[in-house]
């Protein structure tokens, strides 16, 4: 079996931060581009790092939901065709384990000295990447439509069942919850949260075997299920943009969602003004009794691609500080995300990320099998939502996917 290897955050969400000013680009040559999410915090840093742009400096940025699928092989080319990946606690494991961004530690030390250690994301003593905010899944609410039913807002998800079936029984709306469950990346993430919400672990102690079928898989795949009787009949098509734009358009009052994304629901844009002013945000919710919040904690951040020029890979890594620079923080950027970066002030639409970071929720395993165990969930969970399977089957056929593809990367045996 490999060596596992270990992601170390450090102080990652530490509360407080010390200050440093922004250095001028002092790019003279190379080119920069830039794969990542399309979420306002991301399309910030991209267009602050864009400012470098200019002579014999270009930068270029493709931001898209797709992300994951594309930049991997984008990093593989030589040259590659992305300079930096933007990447969370999952995604960078993959871009390690095939071996396409380089370590960060000689650039770090010629030209980021200032950067705050807890934003230096270590993986076996060396730095891979250099992160900006933190981010997790909480409670979104609609406060008027429980206001009309005489109901707070749910601390879980089994009080969320309950919401959801009064604001239905009083015909307010057909189908009160959300959730970004389109099958693949997003389907698996649910379950992925609702499964350590259980107080299930995902492997057997010290080792890359699979153990989710069992009574916290069955219980997690049936409070899924039972979510679903209250969503739009096409929930397995719905990710992050789709669901937002559903709670826009006033069809939703509950769902569990990205604190990265509670901005644009809060702003004046895209949504009538008695929907927009009545969306509030709650902490992570609880499934069960474990007492462990159904959610994962996250860090965003950036990388360097393995196969570039020297020269590129310090033109990026010199645009990317930029980007993440504390005097990007304005009034437009500071309620994008919880940012590590100095300088942050919290705003109300930051308190669910705040509450979650409170709450001591459970980080995203960061093993390098992990993402495996993702994409056979991701490929597996609708045919239970959709009836076909049982949950202890639908369990059983992501065991054996995941034990194939672990195999097959020599995690394995």
């Amino acid at each position: 079996m490999k060596t596992f290897k270990t992601i170390a955050v450090g102080a990652a969400f530490a509360a407080l931060f010390s200050t440093t000013a922004m250095a001028a680009c002092g790019i003279e040559s190379g080119r920069v581009s830039i794969v990542g999410n399309e979420f306002p915090a991301i399309q910030s840093i991209a267009a602050a790092a864009a400012a470098c742009a200019g002579g014999d400096v270009t930068v270029e940025s493709n931001l898209t939901a797709d992300h994951q699928k594309i930049n991997v092989a984008g990093m593989s080319g030589d040259p590659a065709e992305y300079t930096t990946a933007v990447v969370a606690n999952s995604s960078i494991v993959a871009l390690i384990n095939e071996d396409v961004i380089r370590p960060l530690d000689d650039l770090v030390a010629k030209h980021g000295q200032d950067i705050p250690k807890h934003q230096l994301i270590t993986v076996d003593g060396k730095i891979m990447a250099v992160a900006f905010m933190a981010n997790a899944q909480h409670l979104v609410y609609r406060k008027d439509i429980l206001e009309k039913i005489g109901m707070d807002a749910p601390t879980s998800y089994e009080e969320m069942l309950a919401a959801a079936a009064k604001i239905r029984r009083e015909g307010i709306l057909d189908y009160p919850v959300g959730g970004a469950y389109k099958a693949g990346w997003n389907l698996a993430q649910e379950f992925t949260n609702m499964y350590i919400g259980t107080g299930g672990d995902f492997f057997e102690p010290g080792t890359a075997n699979v153990s989710i079928n069992n009574e916290n898989g069955i219980a997690a795949l049936e409070m899924m299920k039972a979510l679903t009787a209250y969503m739009n009949p096409d929930y397995l098509t719905h990710d992050s943009n789709a669901t937002n734009a559903e709670v826009e358009a006033g069809n939703v009052a509950l769902l569990n969602m990205w604190g990265s994304r509670t901005g644009n629901l809060m702003d004046d844009e895209g949504a009538e003004e008695d929907v927009y002013s009545n969306i509030a945000v709650g902490g992570p919710l609880m499934v069960g009794g474990s007492g462990r919040p159904a959610t994962t904690l996250w860090w965003d951040g950036w990388t360097v691609a393995k196969n570039i020029s020297d020269e590129d890979a310090e033109a990026t890594f010199l645009a990317m500080k930029a980007g993440i620079s504390p005097d990007m923080l304005n009034d437009e950027t500071m309620s994008q995300a919880v940012w590590l970066m100095p300088n942050f002030e919290a705003s109300p639409v930051n308190e669910g990320v705040l509450a979650t970071v409170a709450a001591s929720a459970t980080p995203y395993p960061m093993v390098p099998f992990q993402g495996l165990l993702h994409t056979a969930l991701g490929d597996n969970i609708a045919d239970f939502l959709k009836g076909d399977e049982t949950a202890k089957q639908t369990l059983a056929d992501i065991e054996a996917a995941y034990t194939v593809a672990a195999t097959e990367k020599g995690f394995l045996k």
